[in-house]
């Protein structure tokens, strides 16, 4: 294997590191202590943590987390081009900006499909179990030098910008792997049978309408904590949905989960735990409310889920 992901694990792990250090060293920060600390734990992660103790490394993220809880993690003060500068450099460039852009889904699309058997003295070009994720990281790494040639700009000025933003976003950049983490602890620690015993011992499951909607509703809550659709689906499906629908009301496993993933992205529009949806969007956008997309979202989630709920009443014996 010529271009493995653990590569790119690396290269993430030192733009973080330099993304640390820069905020160590950075005097006008007004908590570059805290903040410093929470990317270098964040950096030594992606580079050396399949090295270390698991414990070592969930210490670590309980770290990150009361950093973040207790505010530690907040953006300086960034000098930025005036006004007239920046608007100057637009209209030079034109629409040339957007080639950057889109040679990360050109390069992404081109490696998934034409280089995904390409081997080189045996061995494959590109990861055979990562091929996409790979693409996507050299995509990346293109879109970055046809930016300097562009813009006829340095890479160490892709790190101050590279900090700006990852500053900008803050903690929720973590977000996404920590509820990764969260999925697999609730999977190991048995809270399915938990949902699944709760569900029998204090509701009627006898009718086939309380059912669904115990299982719809708790897909939304369930990601709506979790943040993650894909989290909570086999939290709330190994406790109702397989026991409750399939196993007592004979419903068709198909219809079952296909619906039961849409009601819980219903959940994923009205919480801020999924951060990679809703607050980081906000937070590139400068929105100075950051909920102001969830607030938004939440008439069309509440809407979604009712329509899945009466959906999986009625197809469920499809």
């Amino acid at each position: 294997m010529i271009i493995s992901i653990e590569y790119l694990y690396w290269l993430m792990g030192l733009v973080l590191a330099v993304t640390a250090i820069m905020t160590l060293t950075d005097k006008r920060h007004p908590k570059r202590l805290q903040s410093g600390l929470f990317w270098a734990l964040y950096a030594a992660i992606f580079l050396v943590g399949d090295k270390l103790p698991a414990a070592l490394v969930g210490v670590a993220a309980i770290v990150m987390a009361l950093i973040a809880g207790f505010g530690g993690v907040t953006h300086g003060k960034h000098e930025l081009l005036p006004d007239a500068e920046r608007r100057a450099s637009a209209q030079r460039l034109g629409n040339k900006l957007f080639v950057p852009a889109l040679t990360i889904p050109v390069v992404t699309v081109l490696g998934t499909v034409l280089f995904n058997r390409v081997t080189i003295g045996g061995v494959p070009l590109l990861d055979p179990h990562n091929t996409t994720f790979v693409s996507l990281g050299l995509g990346c790494i293109a879109a970055l030098v046809f930016a300097c040639w562009l813009t006829r700009d340095s890479a160490a000025q892709s790190m101050r910008e590279s900090r700006r933003l990852t500053e900008s976003l803050g903690w929720a950049v973590v977000l996404p792997q920590m509820l990764a983490m969260l999925g697999l602890v609730f999977s190991d620690a048995g809270v399915g049978k938990a949902v699944a015993h709760l569900a029998t011992a204090y509701i009627d499951m006898d009718s086939r309408l309380v059912a669904v909607v115990v299982f719809c509703v708790g897909m939304a809550l369930f990601t709506m904590i979790m943040g993650n659709g894909f989290a909570a689906f086999p939290v709330i499906t190994g406790g109702v949905g397989v026991p409750i629908l399939v196993g007592m009301h004979h419903a068709n496993p198909a219809v079952m989960a296909a619906i039961g993933m849409f009601s819980g992205y219903c959940g994923t529009l009205m919480t801020p735990m999924a951060a990679n949806f809703n607050i980081v969007p906000a937070a590139l956008l400068e929105l100075p409310d950051q909920n102001a997309v969830i607030k938004v979202q939440v008439p069309t989630g509440l809407l979604l889920l009712a329509a899945n709920i009466g959906l999986l009443y009625f197809l469920m014996y499809r």
